[in-house]
């Protein structure tokens, strides 16, 4: 080989092993700018907070609200205060540049202000379905510009809701009567009526709502809580007033001649994965549904 073919054999082998090491640099360099990205996405509701963290997006949270507590990592995060009663001073504390918000977020007063500032905001509305929660996982995939991985995550959300809601189906003669009760604060009963989540959430899991009277949660009386004869009374599982010890409950004047006191049938369950109708909904209705029939189908 001449000289001259020699230079041009090693100019190549140098060029080539130059351009093979830029493009690692580059491709390094755009992986830790991936991961270093830095935190701008503020999260106000817990079940817009699982969505975010379900699609691998975790990484990009500055912030989150007092309802957002699952996965147990996110509590770490800043807590700009509760969903209904943020201030513009909180949410803007941590610098957002893009905030997922529940419908509902207040006051209305506080999110003018917010929606004023140069931060975008997107309101996911809320669900009450299997489509709802579809839909909810569509619109945070498509705002953190993630439509395949919301894509991905809706396709297995499907498929675990269709079938916890094939298995907890029964006929309705078989069903159990159900009432949601939030709070027993001064010894009073505040239950759950229809279209609310725990409304919806005890018909997936096959029972019926005790209550359908009124709309929302309203204080009830005594003789009401007695003509809906609940089986099962079913409760968030907290503490305080709002969540009165099984013995205190079932010797309360409204709950102690319904067919749940004479079995001390109770089930309470954490209160996000109960209401919250995101990624988690089919673990909760499979669990509700175990809980309300613990022998299993009627055969």
């Amino acid at each position: 080989m001449t000289p001259r073919r020699d230079s041009f054999a090693a100019f190549t082998a140098l060029w080539t092993a130059g351009f093979a090491i830029f493009m690692a640099l580059t491709v390094s360099a755009q992986q830790a700018d991936q991961t270093n990205l830095h935190p701008d996405v503020l999260s106000l509701g817990g079940s817009v907070t699982e969505i975010v963290v379900a699609l691998g997006q975790q990484h990009r949270l500055s912030g989150r609200d007092t309802t957002s507590t699952y996965p147990p990592e996110v509590t770490a995060l800043p807590d700009v205060g509760y969903l209904r009663a943020l201030s513009p001073e909180g949410v803007l504390s941590v610098g957002p540049s893009l905030i997922l918000s529940e419908e509902g977020a207040g006051p209305p007063q506080a999110i003018d202000v917010i929606r004023a500032a140069d931060v975008r905001f997107v309101e996911v509305p809320e669900a009450r379905s299997a489509e709802g929660i579809l839909r909810k996982i569509e619109i945070v995939g498509d705002a953190l510009g993630v439509p395949e991985k919301a894509s991905d995550l809706a396709a297995e959300v499907k498929a675990s809701l269709t079938k916890a809601l094939a298995d907890a189906d029964r006929p309705t003669s078989e069903r159990k009567r159900v009432l949601f009760v939030i709070s027993t604060q001064g010894g009073k009963i505040n239950a759950s009526g229809s279209g609310t989540a725990a409304d919806a959430i005890i018909r997936m899991a096959g029972g019926i709502n005790a209550v359908t009277e009124y709309k929302d949660y309203k204080q009830i009386t005594d003789e009401a809580v007695g003509l809906a004869a609940p089986d099962v009374i079913l409760m968030m599982d907290r503490g305080g007033d709002h969540g009165a010890a099984d013995d205190d409950l079932f010797a309360m004047p409204a709950i102690r001649l319904t067919p749940a006191a004479q079995t001390r049938s109770v089930v309470r369950m954490d209160g996000l994965l109960m209401l919250g109708f995101g990624p988690r909904t089919a673990v909760a209705v499979s669990q509700l549904n175990a809980a309300l029939y613990p022998d299993g189908p009627d055969t």
